[in-house]
């Protein structure tokens, strides 16, 4: 019921409603993080705005579709969570937003990125996981210190030469796309952890032994004829890994490990 009554209150724009869905919005929080997450949202409250010092602000599972340009006077923010909303495009005022590290646009309408994401510098991590790209948004290969990529369940069939400029990407998630070959340009990245390419439509596999920093690569439910051969001490999810149940039980808790860190910005 909690939920009904939300959804209905969201369409009235009064001020009483408004306090209804996000509470009273006139201190900040003392530690800096305001959470306005499952709020059946479908406008960014623009009393939050006020809080220049916020650090971490998250608005996902909501409706938003945008965001208003008062949004630029929250420069500090290092941390916005927009997953699970109704954007269909990134809307240009987070583009401003100088000092973000991580930002999460997961399971959103998203098809394409402004070339202004360019000027988020300080980017470490950017999801953008069950979206629309059809192709692979070109932008990201401008942001020089990202270290995680997730793009995951969209429908793009290849990846760009120009990615390799990431020197600092660490862990690169593409599942359950279009891929019909393994994406050379990873074979040139020798700092990669993480490559998961599941779920996609890859046949052959070339060796990825080279890659000193590996990790750990995911690359099952693809028709493969080959397992991709890496290097010692990394670990493969897949078919023909040879892995006993005791090092598939590794892998999946080495993989939850990599999430937790993730979602905690470590990575």
């Amino acid at each position: 019921m909690g939920n009904v009554v939300r959804g209905a209150v969201a369409f009235i724009p009064s001020d009483r409603c408004q306090r209804f869905l996000v509470g009273d919005l006139k201190e900040m929080p003392l530690d800096r993080t305001l959470d306005l997450s499952s709020r059946q949202l479908r406008h960014f409250p623009l009393a939050a705005c006020t809080f220049s010092e916020l650090v971490k602000l998250y608005l996902s599972d909501n409706r938003l579709s945008t965001l208003p340009p008062e949004l630029h006077r929250l420069q500090k923010l290092q941390l916005l969570a927009l997953d699970f909303n109704c954007f269909e495009e990134l809307p240009s005022v987070v583009c401003s937003l100088r000092q973000l590290n991580i930002l999460y646009l997961g399971n959103n309408r998203i098809y394409k990125l402004p070339k202004e994401l360019a000027e988020l510098t300080e980017l470490k991590s950017l999801w953008l996981e069950t979206n629309c790209f059809t192709k692979f948004p070109c932008v990201v290969c401008r942001l020089p210190n990202l270290k995680t990529l997730h793009l995951g369940y969209n429908q793009f069939r290849s990846l760009p030469a120009d990615l390799a400029r990431l020197n600092d990407l660490r862990s690169v998630w593409l599942a359950g796309n279009l891929l019909n070959e393994f994406p050379l340009v990873l074979l040139e990245m020798h700092c990669l952890e993480v490559i998961d390419v599941d779920r996609n439509h890859i046949r052959y596999f070339p060796a990825l032994s080279h890659l000193k920093g590996l990790k750990l690569v995911i690359y099952d439910h693809n028709p493969c004829i080959n397992a991709p051969m890496v290097g010692e001490g990394v670990r493969r999810v897949g078919r023909w890994a040879d892995c006993s149940d005791d090092e598939d039980n590794e892998a999946e808790a080495m993989i939850y490990a990599l999430v937790s860190d993730i979602n905690s910005g470590s990575i």
